[in-house]
């Protein structure tokens, strides 16, 4: 079985911002993304096996969908700023007719479709443990993030991962790209 998921990497040339961002961000309590690593996720799989990958592929080749820009900026927190346990970084343009349409064409194959509303975001860390003090330090470090611009990207191809969790972190390794119209 093969842990996976469909998402668009962030181009190199972000990844010196998004440290910026992290290092004003981290202390105790917080477990960053390796910048190399960030990316928007559209759809995550969890564990499928090698026919399974296959299918997957082929479905995902027949996406719809033209490319087109997106800026991304704005760090924020889910659940909320006031209680955050994953801090992002925004995305907006075309993201949700995108993910839209990769939902559509993996449900083809039996996965269900996610019932949250889906929110475009690169996540930058995940908070462990904050202390009472290093929870009001972060909120004030995520207010004053709030309008960071990192830059305009050009979304024309999304990419089928598959993930291998370590002790030092995930490895991501392209299973199948995709090319927007």
């Amino acid at each position: 079985m093969t842990r996976t998921f469909v998402a668009v990497d962030l181009p190199e040339e972000f990844h010196e911002k998004i440290s910026s961002i992290q290092s004003k961000l981290m202390g105790s309590g917080l477990r960053a993304v390796d910048p190399p690593l960030v990316h928007i996720t559209l759809k995550f799989l969890g564990e499928v096996n090698e026919t399974q990958i296959a299918q997957i592929t082929q479905n995902l080749d027949k996406l719809k969908c033209k490319s087109f820009i997106s800026n991304i900026s704005g760090v924020g927190a889910f659940p909320s700023m006031k209680n955050p346990r994953i801090v992002w970084l925004g995305a907006d343009g075309d993201f949700s007719y995108l993910h839209r349409q990769v939902e559509v064409l993996l449900s083809d194959l039996g996965f269900k479709k996610e019932p949250r509303k889906f929110i475009p975001h690169a996540t930058l860390a995940r908070i462990t443990h904050l202390s009472g003090s290093r929870k009001k330090e972060l909120i004030t470090a995520l207010e004053s993030l709030k309008d960071f611009e990192v830059g305009k990207m050009t979304v024309d191809t999304i990419k089928f991962k598959k993930s291998t969790l370590t002790p030092h972190g995930p490895i991501y390794e392209t299973l199948h790209e995709v090319k927007l119209l």
